[in-house]
Formats: structure tokens, sequence, C-alpha cells
């Protein structure tokens, strides 16, 4: 059960940075206008686009200890290559584009006279974001929180370049699956399937009941 626990703790974390890096974008974002705007936008969406073999690629370049950026983390103390903290970072980048863009749609639907009353009376841009905008998207926010979570959940592609496929340490339940498959060992493959399986299930049927207000139905937006 080590890759369950594990897998749980990566896509924790990497929740948390994503929730925090996807607010503050989505903040800065929304209340300033500046040019490059939208390469921002292209940029922080391209890894749900990109195969994440070449996100993990890329990450391992650029914290490789072969280079000048790498082997200044690696004298701090800061490893992330074959490391827990590769494995956060990829499952972070990963599944950001989701949460990001679900925030983002939320945040857009909002009706501006709510907070256009809001700065009438004073509030700062800030208070008006975490007191009204963020209240008024929240199932936006929960729902991204859940598919980011739920991605980070099943990386694979992008951990196993840059975090490696230790056991104990960076194995997750889908580097886990792998090493069984490779050995095997279908059996156990399958019951790490099953779980993930119905954990993701479990995420993606909450994400059903937020948006459509039913657990058993359907409801079709008209």
């Amino acid at each position: 059960m080590t890759p369950l626990w594990l897998s749980l703790e990566v896509a924790c974390i990497a929740l948390f940075n994503i929730m925090v890096v996807g607010l503050l974008l989505c903040y800065i974002l929304k209340r300033y206008s500046f040019p490059g705007k939208a390469l921002i936008d292209s940029v922080v969406t391209l890894p749900l686009v990109l195969p994440p073999v070449v996100v993990g690629f890329m990450l391992l370049v650029i914290f490789t200890p072969g280079n000048s950026f790498g082997a200044w983390l690696d004298a701090n103390g800061w490893q992330v290559v074959f490391a827990k903290a590769g494995a956060v970072l990829a499952s972070s980048i990963i599944g950001f584009p989701l949460f990001y863009q679900t925030v983002r749609s939320a945040l857009g639907s909002i009706d501006p006279s709510v907070e256009d009353v809001a700065r009438t009376l004073g509030a700062s841009e800030l208070r008006i974001f975490f007191t009204i905008s963020i209240p008024l998207a929240w199932k936006g926010i929960l729902t991204g929180s859940i598919l980011a979570f739920s991605r980070a959940l099943g990386e694979f592609g992008a951990t196993i370049l840059i975090a490696g496929n230790i056991p104990g340490v960076t194995r997750t339940m889908p580097l886990a699956i792998y090493s069984l498959v490779e050995f095997g060992d279908y059996e156990g493959a399958f019951t790490l399937v099953l779980y993930i399986c119905a954990l993701t299930l479990g995420l993606l049927w909450t994400v059903h009941f937020i948006t459509k207000g039913s657990l058993f139905q359907y409801r079709e937006e008209r």
C-alpha cells in the first residue's frame, strides 16, 4: 500500500501548490492589464496539450545537477531529480492547467456589477477578490481542485523522467502498476488499478454532484 499513500501525499502537496499559484495568477490576470497576458495564458495551459514525457524532459534539463541551476540547488540541499520533490513538481505542473482554466472560467462568469458595487463602497481589489469573487466562484474552484488532484494522482510520464521509479521514495501508484506489469505481477497491478479507479471515480462523481446537484441523475442544462 506504500504507493497508494505516497500518491496521496504527492497529490495533496501538489494540489496545495496548484491552488496557491493558480489563485494568485488568476487574480493578477483578472485585475491587471499588461502586454503578454495571452502569452502567459498559453504557457500555463501548455502542459495540458503537451505529452507528459516532454514536460518531464524539460524539467529534467532544468533541474539536473549537470547544469548551473541544478548544481546550485543540489549544493544548497534542494534535491529535485530522483526525489519526492521531483514527483511533486511534475504533478503540480501537469495538474495546474485543469485548475487554472476551470477557475478562470468561473471567475469570468461573475457579474461585474457585483464587484463594481464593492468598489464604489471603497473596497480594495484584493478584498473584492477574496470576499466576493472567490465565494461566488466556489463551485469552479472546488471542481478545478478535484480535477487537478485527480490528474496529479495519476501522473506518470513526467514523474518517471524527473523523479524516477524508486520504491518508497518516488514510486507512486501509476509507477507501481508499471513495475508490477513489467515483472509479470498482473494480480498486484490489477489490485492497484482497482484502487486508483475507485478513487478517481469517486472524485469525478463528486464533480458531477457539485455541477449537477445530483449523484445518481444526469440533469441536462438547457
